[in-house]
């Protein structure tokens, strides 16, 4: 297909090639109805010449009652089946994320003076992470708990506890406002956090804090990473299809960083979790019912390669030689994102893409194998023909890199990305949520605007979750409330 569409840009003016390929487009995204428009005009055309308005009007009148009532009664009746028989449809009623107080805020200088005060932390350790951090993409207003504030960090399960208590609550406290929802009325809880899992589990202190139904159905998924958020959106949609008409789900995403165990170890690849990850949270309240809600639930689809070796240890929880505990992330991690995302697109793309792209891909494949030409790249289908806005886990800005290089994306698609990242660092599961934030609270947020959220997380899993507005609202009062008018900024990338 490059081939060919070399020759055609050789003879052809770039205004010409625009005009076929969106007729191309055109038509191959309206396939069926073009062939089904054609087929009909052509028999009614056949038929009307062959019969005059006498015996068409003759031949009207002959056809018997009980064949116009099948062909009356028979469509109603698979179409009712058909209704019957699928997948009752979800939707996002709306969501909150955690709005940080000024206290826990962690300026950059403040964090590389923070870690000369631990023993075990060398000059060479304080280098590699000040130059990590210039790098990282993460500006001056992102947070971390109190407790790791602390000289030396308090990392006990009660400081754990405290960070979930008012990292949850406040965000269920939000959202419960915005969407004057009672807590008698959720019928299922789903909350995800990868570290820590405490007993009871954070699904449970959730349900005795709001004092919901004794039959509320709860779920806690931990272990899973970045991307486990995406998970918990599925886990609540299945449940909510088995549930009665009109279910509520609760879905919470955090992760929290005083049961990270800040690592202060001299193994480069485990400090880099101290650098990247920050303090965050939001929830989510899911439904079967269309009323009052902002988003449709389209697709979610799941990856993971954990099979492999490589995956399976790029992210890994584990002590280093001097017995401190840590996360350990490999040299592997973005070459293992990018093949890992390259699987998960392939699996979105027949399901979101118009006919015209897949078909593009398709034959730029033939041409690839027929010219026995290894080194022409396949064609990377335009994602933005399906989506109007894209939610990259924020996860740090070489990941981010990855992403756009992979799906041709211009700056402005990632912007909601690298600006979460700049502001509030990687909140873990919860990044794809304050994108969705930027992006509401820019007000870009359009009636029947389709969304791609995008999550990485360890194993190696690359999830995906698609929405689609059916309800345009702003929200002015979320975490960006108080410096959206500042962004975006100019990001600039010091030297190494």
């Amino acid at each position: 297909m490059h081939f060919i569409r070399s020759i055609s840009n050789m003879n052809s003016p770039p205004s010409t090639i625009k005009r076929y390929k969106y007729l191309f487009q055109l038509v191959m995204n309206n396939f069926v109805v073009t062939v089904a428009a054609v087929l009909l005009g052509t028999i009614l055309l056949l038929r009307a010449a062959q019969l005059g308005p006498a015996q068409i009007l003759t031949w009207l009148h002959s056809v018997r009652h009980a064949h116009l009532f099948s062909a009356t009664f028979l469509p109603i009746a698979l179409g009712t089946l058909y209704l019957m028989r699928r997948s009752r449809s979800v939707y996002l009623v709306d969501y909150a994320c955690f709005r940080h107080t000024s206290d826990c805020r962690i300026p950059l200088a403040s964090f590389v003076e923070h870690a000369h005060h631990f023993p075990l932390i060398d000059d060479k350790s304080i280098r590699f992470m000040k130059r990590m951090l210039e790098n990282s993409g993460i500006g001056e207003q992102s947070y971390l708990p109190a407790a790791t504030l602390y000289i030396p960090p308090s990392n006990t399960l009660n400081d754990a506890r405290g960070e979930a208590e008012q990292v949850v609550f406040s965000s269920i406290d939000d959202l419960l406002a915005k969407t004057r929802v009672s807590p008698e009325a959720i019928d299922i809880v789903v909350t995800n956090c990868t570290v820590f899992c405490p007993v009871p589990s954070l699904a449970d202190m959730i349900v005795n804090k709001y004092k919901l139904r004794g039959d509320v159905r709860s779920i806690h998924i931990s272990g899973m990473g970045c991307s486990a958020g995406m998970i918990s959106v599925e886990a609540a949609k299945n449940l909510l299809q088995a549930a009665p008409p009109g279910a509520h789900a609760l879905v919470v995403s955090t992760e929290i960083i005083s049961s990270l165990h800040y690592y202060a170890g001299r193994n480069l690849s485990m400090l880099l979790p101290n650098v990247l990850f920050r303090m965050g949270g939001a929830a989510v309240l899911l439904s079967t019912s269309r009323s009052k809600s902002r988003f449709k639930l389209m697709h979610t689809v799941r990856t993971i390669t954990a099979a492999q070796d490589r995956s399976y240890q790029c992210a890994f929880q584990q002590e280093d030689d001097m017995g401190e505990m840590g996360v350990n992330l490999s040299k592997d991690l973005v070459a293992v994102a990018g093949d890992t995302l390259q699987a998960n697109i392939t699996a979105i793309g027949s399901l979101v893409l118009p006919l015209s792209e897949q078909l593009h891909f398709v034959l730029s494949l033939i041409a690839r194998k027929l010219l026995m030409n290894r080194k022409m790249k396949p064609y990377v289908p335009d994602f933005r023909m399906a989506f109007e806005h894209i939610c990259i886990h924020a996860g740090g800005r070489a990941v981010i890199d990855a992403v756009q290089r992979s799906l041709r994306l211009s700056d402005e698609d990632v912007e909601p990305s690298r600006m979460t990242l700049h502001r509030f660092g990687n909140t873990s599961s919860s990044s794809v949520w304050y994108e969705l934030g930027y992006i509401d609270a820019k007000c870009r947020m359009r009636k029947g605007d389709r969304v791609w959220m995008i999550g990485f997380g360890s194993g190696f899993k690359c999830n995906s979750v698609v929405w689609q507005c059916i309800q345009s609202r702003s929200n002015l009062d979320g975490p960006w409330a108080d410096c959206i008018r500042r962004y975006p900024v100019e990001l600039t990338k010091v030297a190494r």
